[in-house]
């Protein structure tokens, strides 16, 4: 199956269009299961055509979320509205969504243009009508050739794209994926992702998609939401979710990231943003640019910057006293494309860098118990308040 090379989506930005009204609208909603609460007061926006993702840790409410908008549970508080009307106590049948399940669900003793007609007999479609749905769903996920077979003698991503064709076919409105590629190889999870925007695009539909994998996530979406403990730490694109996380919170679940506590020291406003002085625990100082930097001087913050954006050398840099650290390589990762580096400062602490492997080369020229200096430009870190 060759891979994709995807649409390009970032241009479509609805949420940055005040006159832009809202497909669907999670509003002052909370869900309670006796004394736990799985989602709460919360408030969201999804537009029409929106590839929007929800993503968090285990437990984090996202598929309760997912769950009510499909009609499986229903509020205990607020009103979930779709197309400006309100949806809540309507039926999962009633309702122009669809959703497809981790397990995939496939009647093992059906073909597979059986399995995807399922749908449309149950809604007594006329038969013309069900066999031309069907046809264009196996030409639309690729299995023309496969539409005789049982779901026993499809592999993996072939039963993945089996069921996603099952629940495009009675064309909802909006599509729901509750961690649609989960028991995929990753091989076959990333050129899958491709495919799911490619169509999605296709069809012009609204896909909400739960998933604890980041690098899913930031791969298909338009916007993200981090939810933690049941509330929306972060709505964002997820560009901004990378280089911009609002907290230590969203800054540690996104990526790899090094972060050190410290105090503000200055803030100098400048004409395109602040540039902020952290004292970082372990003495040294950074300098930040930033758009801006909410805090005052003497504040707890918190200094982040990536691994990729870190320069590891053996050699000094011009100017040791800011944006620059010495230690010692304590450990390697070789990841093929590229290599971390794992270096152990003078307190005991330790600092990431990642570096490309851009050259053919089997021996590194830094390797373990080496000496280095670790520096970043000032635009490549970011002073968290919270």
């Amino acid at each position: 199956m060759a891979k994709s090379l995807g649409p390009v989506k970032r241009k479509f930005s609805p949420w940055n269009d005040p006159q832009a009204k809202p497909f669907i609208r999670f509003e002052n909603v909370t869900k309670r299961f006796g004394d736990f609460t799985a989602v709460s007061n919360l408030t969201l926006d999804i537009y029409e055509r929106e590839f929007f993702s929800l993503l968090g840790p285990s437990g984090c409410g996202k598929t309760t979320l997912m769950r009510m908008l499909a009609g499986f549970e229903e509020p205990t508080e607020g009103h979930i509205i779709l197309q400006g009307r309100d949806i809540s106590g309507t039926p999962p049948y009633k309702r122009p969504t669809n959703m497809m399940f981790q397990s995939y669900a496939l009647f093992p003793h059906m073909s597979v243009e059986k399995n995807i007609a399922f749908g449309l007999e149950q809604d007594n479609l006329p038969k013309g009508d069900i066999e031309a749905r069907v046809q264009e769903m196996l030409k639309l996920v690729k299995l023309e050739q496969f539409a005789k077979r049982k779901p026993s003698q499809l592999s993996g991503g072939q039963r993945q794209r089996v069921a996603l064709a099952r629940s495009l076919a009675k064309r909802p409105k909006v599509l729901l994926l509750d961690e649609p590629l989960g028991a995929l190889d990753k091989k076959l999870r990333e050129e899958t992702q491709f495919e799911l925007m490619d169509i999605q695009q296709t069809l012009g539909l609204t896909f909400l998609i739960v998933t604890h994998d980041q690098e899913e996530a930031m791969t298909v979406s338009d916007r993200i939401a981090v939810m933690d403990k049941g509330v929306i730490v972060q709505v964002a694109t997820p560009a901004e979710i990378y280089e911009a996380p609002n907290s230590r919170y969203v800054a540690d679940f996104i990526g790899d990231i090094n972060i050190v506590e410290g105090k503000l020291e200055a803030v100098e406003k400048r004409g395109e943003g602040d540039r902020a002085t952290v004292i970082c625990e372990g003495g040294f100082r950074v300098t930040v640019d930033q758009a801006s930097c909410a805090a005052d001087p003497g504040t707890s913050v918190a200094f982040a910057v990536r691994p990729e954006k870190v320069r590891i050398s053996t050699d000094a840099p011009s100017d040791t006293t800011v944006n620059a650290l010495q230690g010692e390589v304590w450990d390697i990762g070789y990841l093929g494309d590229f290599s971390v580096f794992i270096v152990k400062l003078a307190d005991g602490s330790t600092f990431r860098a990642a570096q490309a492997n851009v050259s053919r080369l089997v021996d590194r020229p830094i390797t373990i118990d080496d000496k280095v200096w670790l520096t970043w430009p000032a635009e490549a870190g970011l002073v968290l308040t919270r």
